[in-house]
């Protein structure tokens, strides 16, 4: 998009109105007594698109994605009628015209009984308007019955008039469906009656709304008005009161997600909310379901724990996750006992810890838990970890995925026998079929590539090896503190499987533990992690198995480097020639320095680039010393 699709900002009560409201007069500087208008629209509950005409003609179509990058679906779009492929002569040469493009219900209703004789149905009517535009083929989404309504615009090569209203009144021009009850209001009262107007009208339409959008309509205040990083100042959108439905909870299970961490989930008698069939819906954590808050304070009326069997009232927030809002305590039934949330994981049966001050509960079985492991690898290969080239997203999830033996990476060490396992194929038309060079998107300059990139690795830095182990709290820094203290992988190992935490007041644990928490920087949370990670066997049999690939190695003892910048907090700032930011760091923690990431008094030298801004100016209020890069290479006794 050459001009960013952003989102609105929310508000969900007449009280929020009022404040957007008046806060759009503070900032434009208005009095009560000055004119403010705004539009008012209800908000389509569909697919954002942007249309992009040049010299008239639709050229592209996308839809909103990140904001700045949408999915190209051109080839679809003109497939429906309502979209005009080309524009008078009075519209500019070049403009984005944006909207939604969306399913009228009884369209929806039609499409699901045709539908149903193939055994596929969609949820609602924007989850079909969403799947009917992104199909493959366009002469499937010409058969769907997708509508679109035209509502703003993106880049432009002349101003498209003075105000909101009068802009989509051009739309209607051109060609393009507008909303018919888009309307004008001055006064937040009259903006607040529309609302709820159309909040009653809601059931009758025949398209599906999620809300009211409120606009400052002249464009000049808009400009002055600007924009936050993610939304407009002069826009936002008033929601609707979630809809409430009663149903039971027929079980409870238990989630795990790419952090381990455990997510209840009530399994219920299906219901329909908001013109959607409901069959689960989040409990978020064990403190949840036991009706208490973060601070131990009842949730719920009464402080009701939730239980299988219980009769739950349920809203979909904001009309789309559906939640647990309360129990109906006299439908409860006679035999029903308070759920117990489990202390292992039900993926890899590894303990699942929650640590003190957080409401989550999570799976220490790392490596080996398949619910975590795609995440696990991916981190495994990143940049500041075993930095393995050629292994994206997409490729580890191939590999996960692979039913062959000879192509499966399911743990950080298959990828090391990755290329073991190919030589082995034998010359057969079974073993050919498993070769990864046969595969599409693979080739043979590629495989060996991404197998020279797998070897290279065979040898790295303990603390990159750490981090690549993806132990809860030990990130970079607390990598690099414990590969220092230790020196080697070997006796950090042995001190963590030896150590003893302590079991209560008076008990300091044994001397491993206490040599462990007494590194500077590292403390009883993190050395509880490294601990906990070590105490299942899981894990060091997956460590063992990697350590029978990769070598970590050794890293040079504290005190043992002499440079002048040894012991010294050192900030990068600016543009960097010589260097990539992450070589600088490497290069100046391997001197013996500490790198931050942001000025403060404890900075001992700023290393300033071309570009140079806050953390430059803040530097010099606080007296510390600069230099570039030119004397940073001096400084540290480099000619290069």
């Amino acid at each position: 998009h050459s001009v960013p699709m952003l989102s609105l900002d929310n508000v969900f009560s007449d009280e929020d109105v009022a404040d957007f409201v008046a806060s759009v007069r503070r900032f434009l500087s208005l009095s009560p007594d000055d004119e403010l208008v705004f539009t008012a629209e209800p908000k389509i509950d569909g697919l954002s698109m942007s249309l992009r005409y040049e010299n008239r003609k639709l050229v592209t179509a996308a839809t909103r994605g990140d904001g700045t990058t949408g999915e190209n679906v051109t080839a679809n779009i003109r497939t429906i009628g309502e979209i005009p492929q080309t524009l008078p002569k009075d519209a500019p040469d070049i403009v984005d015209i944006r909207g939604e493009v969306y399913m009228r219900r009884d369209d929806f209703f039609a499409l699901q009984k045709r539908m149903a004789e193939s055994g596929q149905t969609f949820a609602n009517p924007r989850n079909s308007a969403a799947g009917s535009l992104r199909q493959k083929n366009p002469e499937v989404t010409k058969s769907r019955p997708l509508k679109f309504f035209a509502y703003a615009w993106g880049e432009t090569s002349e101003p498209m008039g003075k105000t909101q209203y009068d802009v989509v009144r051009r739309f209607a021009d051109w060609g393009f469906q507008v909303n018919d009850r888009m309307e004008r209001f001055d006064t937040t009262e009259a903006i607040l009656a529309h609302y709820h107007a159309i909040e009653a009208e809601r059931a009758e339409l025949p398209y599906d709304i999620d809300g009211v959008v409120y606009k400052v309509d002249r464009l000049d205040l808009q400009e002055r008005l600007g924009f936050r990083s993610r939304s407009p100042r002069w826009a936002t959108a008033h929601k609707f009161a979630a809809e409430k439905a009663m149903t039971v909870v027929n079980a409870i299970d238990i989630q795990v997600g790419r952090t381990g961490a455990l997510t209840p989930v009530a399994r219920l008698e299906p219901v329909t909310v908001g013109g959607v069939v409901v069959t689960n819906a989040t409990l978020h954590n064990e403190d949840y379901i036991k009706g208490n808050g973060t601070k131990g304070e009842p949730i719920r009326e009464e402080g009701h724990d939730i239980r299988i069997g219980d009769t739950v009232i349920i809203q979909r927030a904001g009309d789309v996750i559906p939640q647990v809002l309360d129990i109906v305590p006299e439908k409860r039934p006679a035999d029903a006992k308070p759920y117990v949330f489990p202390d292992r994981c039900p993926f890899c049966d590894s303990h699942a810890v929650r640590e003190e001050g957080e409401a989550v509960r999570r799976c220490t079985g790392g490596l080996i838990c398949p619910a975590q492991a795609t995440e696990r690898i991916r981190h495994f290969v990143s940049r500041n970890a075993l930095d393995i080239e050629g292994l994206g997203e997409k490729q580890i999830e191939f590999f996960f995925n692979a039913e062959q033996e000879a192509l499966r990476i399911r743990n950080p060490a298959d990828i090391f026998t990755l290329k073991k396992r190919q030589e082995a194929l034998p010359a057969t038309l079974e073993g050919s079929m498993q070769r990864l060079d046969k595969v599409e998107g693979f080739g043979e300059i590629s495989v060996k590539k991404l197998f020279a990139a797998i070897d290279d690795r065979r040898q790295v830095a303990f603390s990159r090896f750490l981090f690549g182990l993806g132990i809860r709290h030990i990130g970079e820094t607390n990598a690099k503190r414990l590969a220092r203290h230790f020196t080697s992988f070997g006796a950090m190992r042995a001190a963590a499987e030896a150590a003893r935490m302590p079991e209560g007041k008076g008990d300091a644990g044994n001397a491993e533990w206490q040599e462990i928490v007494g590194i500077n920087g590292i403390g009883s949370i993190v050395a509880e992690a490294l601990v906990d990670f070590f105490a299942e066997e899981h894990n060091r049999q997956a460590v063992d198995d990697l350590l029978a690939e990769v070598t970590p190695l050794d890293e040079e003892p504290v005190g043992t480097v002499s440079s002048p910048v040894a012991g010294k907090t050192v900030v990068f700032t600016g543009s960097l020639e010589k260097m990539s930011r992450d070589e600088a760091k490497a290069m100046a923690e391997k001197l013996g320095a500490k790198v931050a990431g942001s000025v403060s008094k404890k900075t001992d030298l700023v290393v300033a680039g071309p570009g140079a801004g806050s953390k430059l100016k803040l530097a010099s209020e606080l007296g510390i010393e600069v230099i570039d890069e030119d004397q940073w290479f001096q400084r540290i006794g480099r000619t290069d």
